[in-house]
């Protein structure tokens, strides 16, 4: 069943994501499975590999920074109030090139997967401290799981920027 509630800012469990921090905004347990909801702070070159969902599909809405989106052969920079769409089955990623953190609310549907970054990430309870640099790191726990939740890595894939 879901469940009517109010979460304040900064409430949600927050985990230490691939150079990110993602604070939850609504688990699959508080929508019954319908969908999970997370707030992402990205620093200068977060963001996870090349990767496919299986199980769900995933939406961002870009808050704040400049996010570049890898589209299954492509990059697309967005802007503040941009969204994007990535449905199942689609190769994808996001990356901050720019100079400054940027912010999104990325949404998943039906719910499941934050099972899985609960497995990967570390648990963090003080926000004021800074993101470790350990991209390389949780992408590899990333990819090492992937599997049991319906996600394929592509760690080696080459995603280039064009000028």
């Amino acid at each position: 069943m879901s469940v009517l509630f109010h979460r304040p800012s900064g409430t949600g469990a927050s985990y230490l994501g691939p150079g990110d921090i993602y604070t939850w905004l609504v688990t699959g347990e508080e929508s019954d499975g319908q969908y999970f909801a997370m707030y992402a702070v990205v620093p200068l070159n977060g963001g996870p590999a090349p990767h496919i969902h299986t199980r769900e599909n995933e939406t961002f809405y870009v808050l704040d920074g400049t996010p570049s989106f890898w589209m299954e052969d492509h990059w697309v920079d967005a802007k503040p109030g941009d969204f994007v769409n990535i449905p199942m089955g689609m190769l994808h990623c996001f990356h901050n090139f720019s100079d400054r953190p940027m912010t999104m609310i990325l949404t998943f549907t039906p719910s499941g997967i934050e099972k899985w970054f609960e497995e990967c990430l570390e648990r963090v309870y003080d926000l004021s401290l800074p993101i470790p640099d350990n991209i390389d790191e949780v992408n590899g726990r990333f990819a090492a799981s992937g599997g049991r939740y319906g996600i394929e890595f592509f760690l080696e894939m080459e995603t280039p920027r064009s000028s």
